[in-house]
């Protein structure tokens, strides 16, 4: 179906849009550090990449990737429509995250991501006891 907008107003359109993140993730991420009472966590922490959460004592970023954002090999799907730029879009994102990463690591930090799927009933033992490991250590 064609856009019913020029391609100047879509541009308006969307860039009005405004995410609201992934809160049900980072809120099951949150449930996940109460329960074994994980503490030392902080939100909104001034780091490159804005991290969902960063435990500063320890120098642990954390983040929380969803699934098709950031083009989980499990699952992931690549759109059939406006395939091209949807490609572009997540390998983008996927690069970002690597340079994030990276200037992370130089700047003294360890870095966790967190795939959307490791949250669910299924995962959530194994990921808190990942994070466990991760804190026992504090460089």
């Amino acid at each position: 179906m064609p856009d019913v907008f020029t391609k100047a107003k879509r541009s308006a359109v969307m860039a009005r849009i405004r995410g609201s993140g992934n809160k049900d993730t980072e809120l099951r991420l949150v449930a996940l550090f109460r329960e074994p009472r994980i503490n030392g966590w902080r939100r909104r922490h001034p780091l490159a990449g804005r991290p969902d959460f960063v435990f500063p004592r320890a120098r642990l970023a954390v983040f929380v990737d969803g699934c098709f954002w950031h083009g989980c090999p499990a699952h992931a799907t690549w759109p059939k429509h406006n395939a091209r730029f949807w490609r572009a879009k997540i390998l983008g994102n996927r690069q970002r995250d690597r340079t994030v990463n990276r200037l992370l690591k130089q700047a003294g930090w360890r870095v966790v991501r967190i795939w959307e799927h490791a949250l669910t009933r299924r995962h959530m033992n194994r990921t808190a006891a990942r994070l466990k490991r991760l804190l026992e250590f504090v460089p």
